[in-house]
């Protein structure tokens, strides 16, 4: 999956005229074919309604644009009131105006606000301030990053250590590379291109996180300052293609990096292994014998439009029973960790908001299921959080598709 070039154009566009209007009205952005776009808002209200957390918003996106056409902007900036939004894309997948909200409204509002924000959330403001000093929000020293690599029980290069050429640079991505449970997930996805004969390499201890979160949280120089520094790495080396496991890095690989001049093709682990179904469903010989709901991830799904690969993927795993989730796919409940939510749960909860992820965890388990499916990072640790604070009768397991596929594979 890779941004066509009139997506490009378009952003770029938008984000050239904007990107010395940091402190206007954003009088600009309504001179531009998406600001236009913005001010045919026919304020039927249903991003508001789609919005998991529209009920606690003084400004959800349709008030937001009503406000921009009044001149009263600046009341938006004053207001807390984006500070819960997730980044969804749940409001841009519904308007029937095909207004970009999430793309181009949304972190702009977000990136004002935090001009006028008294007290921005603690937990918040480490994750960014940690993200710019050490290369992670969680403030683990770059030395550790590839660490993991020393336990995945298949040799996994650095593409340094292959002469600086290979077919498939592997973005491993922070949580994936420092959590225990996240590092699962890398282990399994060493294998399975182990398995599949694939010519790949990390970046190692040179990787610094993409900065999607900051994108579409407030910082927009945090995330040029990430820009910068990966672009300058990627240049180092030759590739054919990048590939990414979590779902926010390859957002911003694919909609935001071109405006940088990055031109690589890039795919997400999932719809990746599901390419190679084929070759990879003969080595999945191990019966699972498990009921298995996936979650569909807003990145994945709701932005890129990847539904059916990681289900098919599921289905080929033997003895293996897909069972779905009142709202699936397009109408997924988020798991509120992206836009910044992975560090704002103590914010919410002062608010009185509950928090997705259990509200997410609660229809997983009235299906039924053994196994819920994720193909996000974010989520395994959100939703197995979610499963100490929720009751339930019977075991559910949060595990990554690719973690089933691995298990999977025959000795």
């Amino acid at each position: 999956m890779i941004a066509t070039q009139e997506t490009i154009d378009a952003t770029a566009a938008i984000f050239d005229d904007l990107r010395c209007q940091k402190n206007t009205s954003l009088d600009n952005l309504l001179e531009t074919p998406d600001g236009r776009r913005i001010l045919s808002c026919i304020q039927c209200g249903t991003c508001a309604g789609t919005c998991p957390y529209g009920e606690h918003m003084d400004y959800p996106p349709r008030r937001i644009i009503n406000m921009l056409q009044r001149g009263l902007i600046d009341e938006v900036f004053r207001s807390d009131s984006m500070l819960r939004c997730v980044s969804c894309y749940a409001c841009m997948a519904k308007c029937p105006r095909n207004i970009r909200l999430s793309d181009v409204l949304l972190p702009l509002v977000k990136e004002q606000t935090l001009i006028h924000l008294t007290e921005m959330p603690a937990e918040l403001q480490k994750s960014l301030q940690n993200t710019l000093r050490y290369g992670n929000p969680m403030g683990e020293s770059s030395r550790k990053r590839a660490a993991w690599t020393a336990t995945a029980g298949v040799p996994v290069p650095t593409i340094g250590e292959k002469g600086g050429v290979a077919d498939i640079l592997w973005f491993v991505e922070c949580y994936t590379s420092y959590y225990a449970r996240g590092q699962d997930n890398s282990r399994a996805t060493a294998r399975l291109f182990h398995a599949l004969g694939l010519d790949f390499a990390i970046l190692g201890n040179e990787e610094k996180c993409a900065g999607d979160c900051g994108q579409l949280t407030w910082e927009s120089g945090l995330f040029e300052t990430l820009t910068d520094y990966n672009m300058v790495v990627f240049g180092k080396y030759k590739f054919k293609r990048l590939v990414t496991g979590d779902p926010h890095a390859f957002n911003a690989f694919r909609i935001r990096y071109p405006l940088f001049g990055f031109d690589y093709p890039v795919d997400h682990t999932t719809p990746l292994l599901h390419g190679h179904l084929d070759r990879l469903k003969p080595m999945l010989k191990k019966k699972l014998d498990c009921t298995v709901t996936y979650h569909d991830s807003c990145c994945l799904g709701r932005r890129a439009g990847c539904y059916e690969p990681p289900r098919e993927l599921l289905r080929a795993i033997p003895g293996v029973k897909l069972v779905e989730m009142t709202h699936n796919r397009v109408n997924a409940i988020c798991c509120g960790g992206g836009g910044g939510g992975m560090w704002l749960d103590t914010f919410f909860k002062a608010k009185g908001m509950e928090r997705l992820s259990e509200r997410r965890i609660r229809e997983a388990i009235r299906t039924g299921a053994d196994v819920l499916a994720v193909s996000c990072p974010y989520e395994i640790s959100r939703f197995e959080d979610a499963l100490k604070t929720v009751g339930h009768d019977k075991p559910i397991v949060v595990r990554d598709v690719v973690e089933l596929l691995a298990d999977s594979l025959g000795d």
